[in-house]
């Protein structure tokens, strides 16, 4: 397929799958104090997974996911994974109790981890060289507009209309994208070196579910407590043996020694980053909004629209300095963790403007960032592997964004309530983003190459798969 293949129509159909299965990870926030009530009846560790299971099989499935695309056909990929994210949610739907609602949000994460390094792997294949900025911009927009989307739709079917109506709303939904998919979206060549090597992927697999598991479920448990020490030593042991595994194996699912490379190091660092101050935020938003300046669900979710502002318009500007990551990827982090801080003076007097400057700042850096560490990620693998590529990288996103979610949960249960724990909260993670944007910046300095070591493996396997 001539890398000219990629026109408008694709480009927004492939955004548009992304941004429904980014917006299902916030979404089910909102729609908490309507679960806790329903006749379902469900626990609070109940509750818990109906919002992490989705998560944990998204980010956990991601970069097995994205070997699968490269594999035997990254649209089959994206379609199958449409009819996995719709089969979640239908489940999900009808769900006569938590086990069941909890089963369908995992499938629908499944399907997610199939839709999202797909649609990313054939924009990189069908954009041409000159374009690849751009559309990267267009496609790490609908990544942040999907979280934004979440709290929207959440906040509306919260207030007017039943749980249910949220999952229901998703089966026709997915299957409009799988037809725009099938009309628009053409094939992209099958890679024949990309390997899925079934014990590695079963090793990398469960070691970041059970990382995910101690990360997410750390301040519900508590991070000395059994379960979940017993759960970090199981995915670095897992994780340890994947290594092993993938440096002796013959055609291992990727070769670890790709992250010898000093800038896919900091490339995937910085983009765990953004999304760790993304996602913190996204935790408090709808806490403070409702809870300290008495919004309701609705208003609650079309108040953080001013995040959308600067993820549409930046990425634009963005794309113009692709040629000099550096300064950009640290300009972009740093507004991120300064708008964290400025984020964490307000209380309940403060007026919503104010605030809303502060998201307008956070915005701005995401859309600023996002795109070049994109591309800073999905560039280090030879072009047969942007499947797995994607998948790496947005394994860094959805590992960031837990690792968010669980540093502000943790610090706010150390306060009585949100009003003395939310400065606190976001002054902490303001504090990691700027330190992490410190070691991004001194990673992009490197000398190290990723095109270079990309040819380097790309040379390995065309060697170890006789081609």
């Amino acid at each position: 397929m001539p890398s000219h293949a990629l026109k408008r129509p694709v480009l927004l159909v492939l955004c548009a799958c992304v941004l429904v299965a980014q917006s299902m990870v916030a979404a089910i926030n909102l729609l908490i104090p309507e679960l806790s009530s329903s006749a379902l009846h469900p626990s609070h560790s109940e509750i818990l997974w109906t919002v992490d299971a989705y998560v944990i099989a998204f980010a956990g499935l991601l970069i097995p996911a994205g070997a699968l695309g490269d594999r035997y056909g990254r649209k089959g990929a994206l379609l199958a994974g449409l009819a996995l994210f719709a089969a979640g949610a239908a489940t999900s739907a009808l769900a006569p109790g938590p086990a069941v609602l909890i089963a369908g949000r995992g499938l629908s994460g499944a399907g997610a981890a199939l839709i999202t390094p797909a649609t990313l792997s054939i924009l990189i294949q069908l954009a041409a060289p000159e374009r690849r900025a751009r559309a990267l911009a267009s496609w790490t927009l609908a990544l942040g507009l999907g979280g934004a989307a979440g709290n929207i739709g959440g906040g509306l079917v919260g207030q007017f209309l039943s749980w249910r109506a949220l999952f229901a709303a998703m089966v026709p939904l997915a299957a409009l994208l799988a037809l725009a998919v099938a009309v628009t979206t053409p094939r992209t060549a099958r890679s024949a070196h990309s390997n899925l090597d079934p014990l590695g992927t079963l090793l990398l697999t469960a070691g970041l579910v059970a990382a995910l598991f101690g990360i997410i479920e750390g301040p519900a448990y508590g991070w000395t407590s059994a379960p979940i020490l017993g759960s970090f030593a199981a995915g670095a042991l897992l994780t340890a043996l994947f290594t092993r595994h993938a440096l002796r194996a013959p055609r291992p699912l990727f070769d670890p020694r790709v992250f010898g490379s000093a800038r896919l190091r900091s490339a995937s660092l910085g983009t765990a980053t953004g999304f760790f101050g993304l996602f913190s935020l996204f935790f408090v938003n709808s806490q403070y909004l409702q809870g300290v300046k008495g919004y309701d669900a609705a208003v609650t979710g079309v108040a953080i629209m001013p995040l959308t502002i600067g993820m549409a318009l930046v990425p634009r500007l963005a794309a113009r300095w692709s040629a000099h990551p550096r300064p950009v990827v640290g300009a972009g982090l740093a507004l991120i963790g300064l708008g964290l801080l400025g984020a964490s003076t307000v209380d309940a007097a403060t007026p919503y403007w104010t605030y809303a400057c502060w998201l307008l700042v956070i915005s701005a850096g995401t859309g600023l960032s996002m795109p070049a560490l994109t591309l800073g990620v999905v560039t280090s693998l030879p072009p047969h592997q942007a499947g797995l590529g994607s998948g790496l990288g947005t394994t860094a996103r959805e590992t960031g964004a837990a690792l968010g979610v669980a540093v502000t949960g943790t610090v706010l249960s150390a306060h009585t309530d949100l009003t003395t724990g939310m400065g606190p909260a976001l002054r902490t993670v303001a504090l990691l983003v700027l330190a992490a944007t410190a070691l991004v910046v001194a990673g992009y300095g490197g000398h190290t190459s990723t095109r270079t070591i990309a040819s380097d493996k790309e040379r390995v396997l065309s060697r170890s798969t006789g081609a």
